[in-house]
């Protein structure tokens, strides 16, 4: 391998105009993109009981959980921020179609803002259990509009799932409360007709009190099932909204401009050593 220096004293002009064509280079593509910012929202995971019926209405169950979720409750979380339908929402509500300077064709347009918004954001959990939505744009408020938008979106799915199998039971506990009642009806009016000190009186009083307990457990769960309805446990606890930023993101010039004055130095070097050695193989 030939001497550094001997190398250098031979091919440093070369090397030098090849390093000053990469910066110019690097400057040319900083100074030719246009500004993007980043906006950042950051969440929580909710503690699991507040969507569980049995630990929100049982007594003293609440003190066997956590005031937060585990890191891995974000799982699930992270795989549904990688569906089209996510991003379709935001983009719907934000108007991105208009923004990124589609045409106004309906269903298409939403979808090609959904696309971009989509590439230009990344949804990840945090080494700390945090999950955390990045977004950029070149308009600092659009930026974080669009994070804090895919994390109300992704709150807004799970509130929905939970309240739609809320509503399921109620609705299967409110057709068997009726049914109770029906009978429980049913049972007076034919008591009502019968000698009380008979023996169908007495077993049919029985099956009166069994259905009336079974009538109060039915509309104790009823209203339970109804405030959790109401109530939209959140699976999510936003600690911090996005906010537009007081600076870009990207470019970064300085990391650039330094990035490619030493890969273009080291492919210098590189090509001077090739260079030489075949210079002093045919000598």
């Amino acid at each position: 391998m030939p001497d550094l220096f001997d190398l250098l004293g031979r091919w440093w002009k070369q090397i030098v105009a090849l390093v000053f064509i990469a910066v110019l280079v690097a400057l040319a593509v900083v100074f030719s993109m246009g500004k993007r910012y980043l906006g950042v929202a950051t969440a929580l995971p909710a503690p699991p009981y507040t969507s569980d019926k049995t630990a929100v209405f049982g007594q003293n169950l609440q003190e066997l959980y956590s005031a937060l979720g585990t890191p891995d409750d974000l799982d699930k979380i992270v795989g549904t921020a990688h569906l089209d339908t996510v991003y379709i929402a935001v983009a719907k509500e934000l108007h991105l179609a208009s923004h990124y300077g589609f045409a106004d064709d309906g269903m298409e347009s939403a979808q090609k803002a959904a696309y971009l918004l989509k590439r230009r954001t990344r949804v990840l959990k945090t080494d700390y259990g945090e999950l955390q939505v990045r977004s950029w744009d070149n308009d600092k408020s659009v930026a974080a509009s669009m994070a804090n938008g895919i994390i109300e979106e992704l709150q807004r799915i799970y509130q929905d799932v939970q309240t739609a199998n809320n509503r399921i039971m109620l609705s299967r506990i409110n057709n068997e409360l009726d049914s109770s009642k029906t009978e429980y009806q049913r049972i007076h009016d034919t008591v009502a007709h019968i000698e009380s000190a008979s023996a169908t009186a007495q077993i049919l009083a029985s099956r009166q009190t069994s259905l009336m307990q079974r009538i109060q457990e039915y509309e104790k769960l009823s209203n339970q099932y109804k405030l959790m309805i109401e109530a939209r446990p959140q699976s999510l606890i936003v600690v911090e909204k996005a906010r537009p930023p007081l600076y870009a993101d990207e470019p970064k010039p300085v990391l650039t401009i330094a990035l490619a004055a030493i890969l273009s130095l080291f492919f210098g070097l590189l090509a001077a050593v090739i260079l030489e050695r075949r210079r002093t193989n045919r000598v």
